[in-house]
This record gives C-alpha cells, sequence and structure tokens, in this order.
C-alpha cells in the first residue's frame, strides 16, 4: 500500500513540476493525435456528407462498411499500416515505418470511418428536415452539402471529437507501426504498458491521469456542444 501511495506521489509531482520526459510524451501523443483527426475530418466529412445526399449503385455498401469500420481493431489496422509500409510492402521505399507519419497514418485509419459514419447519418437527418426548402431554393447536391455541414457543424464537431478520444486512447495499431522508440515514437498509450510492465508505476500513473483527464474533458466538451446545439435549434 505504501509502494502505490508512494507512486501515486512521484506521480503526481511529475505532472506538477511538468517533467521533461512526461511533457515530450505528452505533447507527441497529441501531436500525432490531432494531426490524425484533422486529415480524418477533412476526408471524412466530405465523405460522410457525400453518402448522405447522392444516391449511386453500392452505396448502401459503402454506408454499411463505414458503420462497421467503426468497430475497426486497432491491431489489425496495424498490421494492414505494417504490411504497406514495411520493405516489402508498396510503401517501403518511403521508410515510414517506426515514424511518426506511420502512427498518423494508423490513427487516421481508426479515425476516418467514425467520422465519415457519424457525419452521412447526422447530414442524411437534416437533409430530410430541409429537402424540400432545399430543393425550393434549387440548391443542387454540392450546395446542399455546403449548407448541411454548415447547419450540423454542432454535431459534426461531436463526430470530430469522438474520433479524436477514440485515436487519442489506442495503444494496439501505434505500438505495431511506431515500435515505441524512446524520444522518438513513445506515446503516452505505449509509454503506459511498457512503463507497467518494467514496474515503474509512478511515469505510468501520470501519464494514465492525465489520459483519463483528456477523456473528461472531451466528454465534457462534447456534452456542451450538444446542449449548445440543442438551444441553437430550438
Amino acid at each position: 500500500m505504501s509502494d502505490l501511495s508512494s507512486a501515486f506521489g512521484t506521480a503526481a509531482s511529475l505532472i506538477l513540476h511538468l517533467d521533461a520526459d512526461l511533457l515530450e510524451i505528452v505533447l507527441l501523443s497529441l501531436q500525432i493525435s490531432l494531426l490524425a483527426t484533422l486529415f480524418a475530418a477533412l476526408i471524412g466529412m466530405p465523405l460522410g456528407a457525400a453518402l448522405a445526399l447522392y444516391r449511386f449503385p453500392g452505396r448502401g455498401f459503402i454506408v454499411a462498411m463505414l458503420n462497421a469500420f467503426m468497430g475497426l481493431p486497432p491491431v489489425v489496422v496495424g498490421l494492414v499500416v505494417y504490411l504497406l509500409l514495411s520493405r516489402s510492402g508498396p510503401l517501403g521505399p518511403l521508410g515510414l515505418l517506426f515514424t511518426p507519419t506511420a502512427m498518423v497514418i494508423a490513427q487516421f485509419m481508426l479515425a476516418a470511418p467514425i467520422i465519415a459514419a457519424l457525419t452521412q447519418q447526422t447530414v442524411a437527418d437534416l437533409n430530410e428536415e430541409y429537402d424540400e426548402q432545399l430543393r425550393s431554393l434549387g440548391a443542387g447536391p454540392l450546395r446542399a452539402m455546403r449548407t448541411l455541414l454548415w447547419d450540423g457543424r454542432f454535431s459534426l464537431l461531436t463526430a470530430v471529437l469522438a474520433g479524436f478520444g477514440r485515436v487519442s486512447a489506442e495503444v494496439g495499431a501505434v505500438l505495431i507501426v511506431g515500435g515505441n522508440i524512446n524520444h522518438v515514437t513513445r506515446v503516452m498509450t505505449t509509454t503506459i504498458a511498457l512503463e507497467t510492465s518494467k514496474g515503474n508505476l509512478a511515469l505510468a500513473l501520470a501519464l494514465g491521469l492525465i489520459l483519463i483527464g483528456l477523456s473528461i474533458t472531451l466528454t465534457f466538451t462534447a456534452q456542451s456542444i450538444r446542449d449548445t446545439a440543442y438551444r441553437h435549434y430550438h
């Protein structure tokens, strides 16, 4: 019990004094997850909106696959990215394996289906509500897409936060493609796993507390956005 209390005390000290190693790990984690979420939003939102507004053969299958990919096992994503970036893979000559870029790619593949699927549902619901009004204004699918994306911006921001929450707490994929290299690809989740196995509970607890704080912040932010959206539409 005393060892655990000592570990919590040391963890709190690491956070309060902004330990250099701790700060480096946290900043790299946020950089990778934010970049992955940004790229996922830039691709996922237009894709989801297009699937909501355009009708074409195979659309139902794509929507179903997006919904299925929301629950993709991270280790499978990590394996796919590893095979793509390995020396014998099609992208091997780029030398991206075991770099932060590889980790961004893996997290992008996890976040993009979530953001696209949630965007598709949001825009489809809004289109049902405003379809007649948009038609009366002569709005084509592209103009309607822009209008509905803007009108649903609060819900879409919640979708982006869901994507970020998914990747920021992920360990399997980034461990496979990043390798957990000190000062290069070591992020919060992989460091927690490594330091726990080594018995260094203080650093693991410090990072765990930061992750919990991040999760709570995301939850309250999403709730605030939902409340703002409710007031906006009502």
